[in-house]
């Protein structure tokens, strides 16, 4: 099992062309279940978003992303959060 250290410093180091699996949670109301992508990563980004409001300016909240491609080709993004572990698969 990964830390959640260790799937940010991962991040950090992820190119366009790798091989990668995420391993999340999802929770729809009172439901959660486990899901995994995988796929080719297309790019990285950290992208500020407005899920907090009444807050300062200057003050921002930002998500890591990835934006993978699946084998049938399909484009994907997906956020990584502290359960999220992301591991390289090799080709």
């Amino acid at each position: 099992m990964t830390t959640h250290s260790d799937t940010l410093r991962l991040f950090s180091d992820l190119r366009p062309g790798d091989q990668v699996e995420l391993t999340h949670e999802v929770k729809v109301g009172f439901r959660s279940w486990t899901a995994t992508t995988a796929g080719e990563v297309v790019r990285t980004d950290r992208q500020r978003h407005g899920l907090h409001h009444r807050r300062n300016r200057d003050e921002g909240a930002y998500s890591d992303i990835i934006v993978l491609r699946k084998d049938d080709g399909e484009l994907t993004t997906v956020t990584l959060d502290e359960f999220s572990q992301l591991k390289r698969v090799s080709m």
